[in-house]
């Protein structure tokens, strides 16, 4: 009974990577959908973050729009109109760089 056995576990052997190659393939392609764009789209907004600068024209996660007054460690501080009111922001709610070039596209 126990050559049976034997038998039979080595031939399950080649059957058990066959089921593993769909789990590699899956894993795969959730790899290049998902995971490196948003690699991607991380690395490209620490670099955003890393270039700002007094006088940029901002946009907050909270809509919030306006520029940047002075800067801190992890804060900046932003003149929001109409009333010209200073209000202080972490740097990681800056969502967006609005430069002058792409101010004078759109209009």
């Amino acid at each position: 009974m126990n050559t049976h056995f034997l038998l039979a576990v080595q031939a399950g052997g080649g059957m058990g990577w066959l089921s593993v190659a769909p789990l590699i393939f899956i894993f795969a392609i959730f790899y290049f959908l998902l995971i490196l764009p948003q690699q991607r789209r991380q690395k490209k907004w620490t670099a955003m973050l890393d270039g700002l600068k007094t006088g940029d024209k901002v946009v907050t996660s909270g809509g919030l729009r306006g520029t940047i007054m002075a800067l801190k460690d992890d804060s900046v501080h932003l003149r929001v109109p109409p009333n010209n009111l200073v209000l202080e922001v972490t740097k990681a709610s800056v969502t967006q760089v609005t430069t002058t070039e792409e101010e004078a596209k759109t209009k």
